[in-house]
Formats: structure tokens, sequence, C-alpha cells
């Protein structure tokens, strides 16, 4: 019985020691050396090491959602483009498919501009 699991025990213990050994080599290897530079602010806009329960700026929200919605809409791209030369080689989708996209694409810039002219991707 031990036999069948012995695999799988040895490929957990390779996964621990190859997620685990470049942690400990940074720890070991890496110098220790903070400057005001490395402690500077960094994407989120506010100090590091402050008050834990700062508020953020509602800013920095909106440019996340606004990335994850734009991703979300790549994503459905991916799977278009993939399959792009059987739908332009099957007559009977051959435009629907096309035109379909050709709105969503449609949809999507007119989302972008609309999010640029309320100045949501400004960061001040």
């Amino acid at each position: 019985m031990l036999d069948n699991y012995f695999p799988v025990l040895v490929f957990i213990l390779i996964g621990v020691v190859f997620g685990i050994a470049p942690v400990i080599t940074g720890m070991v290897v890496a110098p220790h050396r903070p400057d005001s530079e490395k402690n500077s602010p960094y994407e989120c806009g506010f100090e590091a090491f402050e008050d834990a329960r700062m508020k953020f700026d509602v800013r920095y929200y909106l440019i996340a959602i606004l990335f994850i919605l734009f991703d979300l809409e790549v994503a459905f791209l991916v799977p278009w483009a993939t399959i792009f030369k059987e739908i332009v080689h099957t007559d009977s989708v051959k435009w629907f498919g096309f035109i379909e996209m050709l709105v969503f694409i449609v949809i999507l810039v007119v989302g972008y501009v609309y999010a640029w002219a309320k100045g949501a991707l400004d960061w001040e």
C-alpha cells in the first residue's frame, strides 16, 4: 500500500524543497541594506510603515478595477483569436463571428475612451 503513495510523497518533498530553498538562499545570501529608496511608496501611493488603518486613495481601487476589467476583456479575445481560421472557413458563421467580435471590440474601445475622458487613468 505504501508503495503506491511513495511517488506522491517524493513529489511533495521535491516541491517543498523547490519552494523553500530559494527563500532561504535569498535570506542567507542577499545583502540587507534598506535605504530611503527601498522604503519609498510603491504602486499604492502611500508611505510604507505607516498606520495600517489608514484609508487608501479611491483612485488606486479605480485603476485596479479598470485593469481587471480590461484584462478580462482580453481573456475573451484569446479564444476567438485561436479559432479565427475555423470561423473564416465556415460559411455559416463567417460574417457573424467577425461582426460579433467587431461589436465587442467597439464596446471595449468606447469604455476605454470613456474612462480616459473621465480621467480615471490619470494618476496625480
